[in-house]
C-alpha cells in the first residue's frame, strides 16, 4: 500500500511506496480467554503500522468517573437464551385424556329411542392431534373401537383447529357433526391444564345408556310348562364340556389294534363326539373326528331296529333312553355305535363336576398300558456243516450277510507266525501206520492246515490233506463251538479232525521257542512232553551215529551236484529274492512246492543255473536217494525253501 506523505495531497505522484514492508495482513482481533470467545481492539493496522489511540485528559477521566456505572462498566450482559427444545421432544408421549359421551338416535327400535355411547378423547401434545376411541362392549352389536383416527380436528369453518386451551370439563365440542360432552379428565391432564393457568370446571357424572343398564338387570323369573328347561341348561352349561380318555381294544380281530380316543360330552345339549388321537408316523389319515357331535341313543324302541339311520335322523319316538353324563364313568366300558370303549381317565373339570353333581369323588386313573412281552431269544437253526459256524450264523442276522468281524490286532501281531507239527494217523488200517502229516497252526487266524508229504510207491497220493480251517473239538456243542488252540498241540497229544485221530510226534524249532516265550498258555503236561523230547534229541543213540557214518554213494553224488549249484549262485544278487519268491508260491506254508512251480519261479527270476544240473538233481531225488528226513533240495546258502520233487 502507499502511505501519503504529510502535507502532500493523496494524489498520483505525491505518494510513495515503503519498500521495506513485507507483511500486509490484518491483525487478529478474535481470541479465547478461559474458554470464552472475546473480541480485541486492533492496535496495529495493515502492514504493522501503529494505529493512533485517543488519549483522554485527567479532567475527562474524572468526568467519566462521576458518570453512571453503565459508563464505567458498560451495559450489563444479558443472560444466554435457553436451549431450544422442539415440541415433539418436549411433549413426547404426553397425552391428555378426557372422558366424554355423545347421544345417538335409534329410530328403528321399540326398546330404545336413543343410545348413550361413552368415548375417550385423546389430545397429543407433541403435534396437537386428537383421536376418539370408544371402549368395546361385549355383545353390543355396534362397530366400536377407534371412531376418529389420530389427526388435527377442525374447530370451525375458518380452518382453525382445536387446541388444548379449548378443552375443559363440562363443555361440549363438535367434531364432524357429532357433539361430545366432556365430563372428566385424568390426573395428568388436570395437573397440566392447571400448570398452564387454565381453571378447570367441576367434573360431571358420566351418563349411562338406558338399554345397557336394562340388560344388566337379572333375568325375569317365569315358569315354563315343559318338564325340563332347555334354555336354562344352555345358558348355565354353555362352554362346559366333560372330557374322557378311552381306548378301543380291537386286538381280537385280524389286524386289529388298541387305539386311543377322546370322548367329549357337552353339558349344554347332552351331545357327544369322539375324537381320534393321532401319533406321529402312525400311518393313518389325519381325520379329526371318529364321530360327529350328536345325541347318542342308549335304548331304542323295538320297532326302530329297522329304522334307516343312514337316511333319517333318530328322534325321541325311536329312542327310549339317551346317554347322559352319569353313563360315563371312569373304569367302565361304554358301547357307542357298536364299538366298546373303555374309559380309563378324565380331566380335572370332569372330576369336579362328578364330585359336585353325583357325589363321586373317587375317579382314579386306570393303567391301560400293556407291558411289552419279554424279548424272544433268537435261536439259530442247526448247523448244516458247510463252512464255519460263525459264517453260517450271519445268514440269520441280516438279509445280506456280512463276514464276521476279525481280531485285527491279533492278525497284525501274529502275521506269518505258523506252528508246525509232525503227526501220525491213528488208524486200525495197517497201510495208515506209516503215514506222516505236517500240521500247520496259523496264530493269526487260529486255523489249521494238514499236509501229507508224498511217499514214493506207497499207493497214497500225498499233498494237501486239509485246507486252512478252524477245527472244532470233538466234545463241544454246535451252538458254542470250542476250537483247537496252540495249547492243545504238544508231543503225544491226540488231535481229532473230522473223525480222524492224529498223534503229535515232533515239532519244529519255532514251536519250541514259542512255547518257551508263552509257557503260561500251556499245561504242565505239555511242557513236560516237550522237555523229554528235547532230551531225547540231544542224546542220540549209537545206532543213529553208525547210520550217519554210513553214506550211500548216490547221496554223495547228489551232494556234489548241490555243491556245484551253490557255487553258481554264490556271488549272484538273485539269491536274496529266491526265498521270498518260494514262500509266496508256498501258500499252505508246508515247506514244499511241486516241480512245475519250481521251474517257473527260477525262470521268472532268471536264475543262472544249468538246466542239466537241475534235471540231474530231480532224477536222483525221484530215484529215492533222498530219505524222508533229508528231503531238502537246497541248503540255506541258496536261500531256497524245502522243495519236494
Amino acid at each position: 500500500m502507499s502511505n501519503p506523505m504529510h502535507g502532500l495531497p493523496f494524489l498520483p505522484g505525491t505518494s510513495f511506496t515503503n519498500s521495506t514492508k513485507t507483511a500486509f495482513h490484518r491483525s487478529q482481533t478474535l481470541g479465547y480467554r478461559n474458554g470464552y470467545a472475546i473480541a480485541r481492539r486492533p492496535t496495529v493496522g495493515i502492514g504493522g503500522d501503529r494505529l493512533p489511540v485517543n488519549q483522554l485528559s485527567q479532567a475527562e477521566l474524572d468526568e467519566l468517573a462521576n458518570m453512571a456505572p453503565i459508563l464505567t462498566y458498560g451495559p450489563p450482559r444479558q443472560a444466554p437464551p435457553a436451549d431450544f427444545i422442539p415440541a415433539h421432544v418436549a411433549f413426547d408421549k404426553k397425552v391428555l385424556k378426557f372422558d366424554a359421551y355423545f347421544q345417538e338416535d335409534v329410530p328403528m327400535s321399540t326398546e330404545e329411542h336413543y343410545r348413550i355411547r361413552q368415548v375417550n378423547i385423546y389430545y397429543y401434545l407433541e403435534d396437537d392431534s386428537m383421536s376418539v376411541i370408544e371402549p368395546v362392549v361385549e355383545n353390543s352389536g355396534i362397530p366400536q373401537g377407534k371412531l376418529i383416527k389420530r389427526q388435527r380436528l377442525a374447530k370451525n369453518d375458518q380452518g382453525d383447529h382445536y387446541h388444548w386451551k379449548d378443552l375443559n370439563r363440562g363443555i361440549n365440542i363438535t367434531i364432524y357433526g357429532k357433539t361430545f360432552r366432556i365430563v372428566e379428565c385424568d390426573r395428568f391432564t388436570q395437573e397440566f391444564l392447571e400448570s398452564q393457568g387454565i381453571e378447570l370446571n367441576p367434573p360431571e357424572k358420566m351418563a349411562l345408556d338406558p338399554y345397557t343398564e336394562l340388560r344388566k338387570q337379572p333375568l325375569r323369573k317365569y315358569v315354563t310348562p315343559s318338564d325340563f328347561d332347555q334354555l336354562k341348561q344352555f345358558l348355565t352349561f354353555d362352554k362346559q364340556v366333560l372330557r374322557f380318555y378311552a381306548i378301543w381294544d380291537d386286538t381280537d380281530s385280524m389286524f386289529g389294534e388298541c387305539r386311543n380316543y377322546i370322548i367329549h360330552y357337552y353339558l349344554m345339549d347332552d351331545t357327544v363326539d369322539i375324537r381320534e388321537v393321532h401319533e406321529r408316523n402312525d400311518g393313518r389319515d389325519p381325520f379329526p373326528l371318529l364321530m360327529n357331535r350328536q345325541r347318542m341313543p342308549k335304548v331304542l324302541v323295538e320297532n326302530a331296529k329297522d329304522f334307516p339311520q343312514c337316511v333319517l335322523e333318530i328322534s325321541d319316538q325311536e329312542v327310549l333312553e339317551w346317554y347322559t353324563a352319569k353313563d360315563f364313568i371312569v373304569g367302565k366300558p361304554l358301547t357307542i355305535l357298536g364299538r366298546t370303549f373303555f374309559i380309563y381317565d378324565c380331566d380335572p373339570f370332569t372330576r369336579r363336576y362328578y364330585k359336585e353333581k353325583f357325589g363321586i369323588s373317587d375317579l382314579p386313573r386306570v393303567d391301560v398300558s400293556k407291558k411289552e412281552p419279554p424279548p424272544i431269544k433268537q435261536e439259530l437253526p442247526p448247523y448244516n456243516g458247510y463252512g464255519l459256524v460263525e459264517d453260517s450264523a450271519q445268514n440269520c442276522f441280516a438279509l445280506v450277510p456280512k463276514a464276521p468281524k476279525k481280531d485285527v490286532m491279533k492278525m497284525l501281531m501274529n502275521d506269518n507266525k505258523v506252528l508246525r507239527y509232525l503227526a501220525a494217523l491213528e488208524s486200525p488200517i495197517p497201510e495208515d501206520k506209516d503215514r506222516r502229516f505236517v500240521f500247520s497252526y496259523f496264530l493269526a487266524t487260529d486255523m489249521i492246515s494238514i499236509f501229507e508229504p508224498p511217499v514214493r510207491n506207497s499207493g497214497i497220493i500225498g499233498g494237501k490233506y486239509l485246507g486252512k480251517t478252524k477245527v472244532v473239538k470233538p466234545h463241544s456243542s454246535v451252538e458254542n463251538p470250542i476250537y483247537y488252540g496252540p495249547s492243545d498241540f504238544f508231543i503225544g497229544a491226540v488231535i481229532e479232525v473230522f473223525g480222524h485221530r492224529f498223534v503229535i510226534l515232533d515239532t519244529d524249532d519255532y514251536v519250541l521257542k514259542y512255547m518257551e516265550s508263552n509257557a503260561s498258555q500251556y499245561s504242565p503236561e505239555a511242557l513236560l512232553s516237550i522237555q523229554k523230547h528235547i532230551q531225547k534229541r540231544g542224546a542220540p543213540t549209537a545206532e543213529l551215529e553208525n547210520k550217519h557214518t554210513e553214506v550211500d554213494p548216490g547221496v554223495q553224488e547228489l551232494e556234489a551236484l548241490i555243491d556245484t549249484i551253490q557255487k553258481q549262485l554264490k556271488d549272484h544278487p538273485w539269491k536274496d529274492n529266491m526265498l521270498e519268491a518260494f514262500q509266496t508260491c508256498d501258500k499252505e506254508a508246508s515247506g514244499y512246492v511241486d516241480k512245475e512251480t519250481f521251474f517257473k519261479t527260477c525262470a521268472s527270476l532268471n536264475v543262472p543255473i544249468d538246466d542239466s544240473l537241475i534235471k540231474e538233481v530231480s532224477v536222483r531225488s525221484s530215484s529215492g536217494l533222498i530219505g524222508e528226513a533229508e528231503q531238502h533240495s537246497f541248503s540255506p546258502e541258496c536261500n531256497c525253501i524245502c522243495i519236494l520233487i
